[in-house]
């Protein structure tokens, strides 16, 4: 998946990079077995590990589906890297299936092709949903227990979330 914007090389170690360690995509949290894992892709890793972040402390206070951020590239920049997003659904994958939340473009895409080659762990889904409302709403129904498909849906609802 070579390309603008998409790298497909091993992420560097965390002190060959400038600025915030991004190596890591999870924080090794005690996360449930068989439950839902959640991957959140992004262009930036600043975002994804915010996000990752911001959806864990509001689902905390029981167990804690795993949660993986695949955001930037293996060169620190921003865009899409195939190998971070692997890396992060293998990591976070419990068995019971994995949801895939993008935030546009290119890690649109790049999920599309991963799951069309088969290379995603099975069970594994891009849902549609907004980046940050969505990710919090599938970071809740997983650490709930939810199915896969509930998660998907949940996710999606955030779509209809008002603010006025």
């Amino acid at each position: 998946m070579e390309g603008a914007g998409v790298s497909t090389g091993p992420a560097p170690a965390a002190d060959q990079q400038d600025g915030a360690d991004t190596s890591d995509t999870s924080d090794t949290v005690d996360t449930g077995d068989g439950l839902v894992g959640i991957v959140l892709v992004s262009h930036s890793a600043l975002v994804a590990d915010s996000v990752r972040d911001l959806a864990r402390g509001l689902a905390a206070g029981g167990p804690m589906a795993p949660v993986a951020a695949a955001g930037g590239t293996a060169e620190g920049g921003l865009g899409t890297s195939a190998e971070r997003i692997l890396a992060a659904a293998h990591e976070v994958d419990r068995g019971a299936g994995v949801a895939l939340l993008a935030d546009l473009g290119s890690s649109v895409l790049t999920v599309k092709s991963l799951l069309a080659q088969g290379e995603l762990p099975p069970g594994s889904r891009l849902v549609d949903a907004p980046f940050l409302e969505g990710a919090v709403a599938a970071v809740v129904a997983a650490s709930a227990g939810a199915p896969l498909p509930q998660v998907a849906s949940t996710a999606a609802e955030a779509y209809a979330y008002r603010k006025s």
